[in-house]
């Protein structure tokens, strides 16, 4: 599977047609909450430690496959 758009998008970052900063909130505004976390742990800018409980705004501690 080629990868055309994400080369195009690369590619215009490289030669200056595209801020990175934008680029950057583009991409973070359009994945969602969980695309977001999942891409920092997968590229360990974050360890999997905690997530918050909803029904009480304590941590709570991850366990794999949640």
């Amino acid at each position: 599977m080629t990868r055309k758009y994400t080369n195009k998008l690369l590619e215009m970052v490289e030669e200056g047609l595209l801020d990175r900063d934008t680029v950057i909130m583009a991409c973070v505004k359009y994945m969602s909450e969980s695309d977001v976390q999942d891409m920092m742990e997968i590229n360990e800018m974050i360890e999997e430690e905690y997530e918050e409980d909803e029904s009480d705004g304590q941590p709570t501690e991850l366990v794999d496959g949640e």
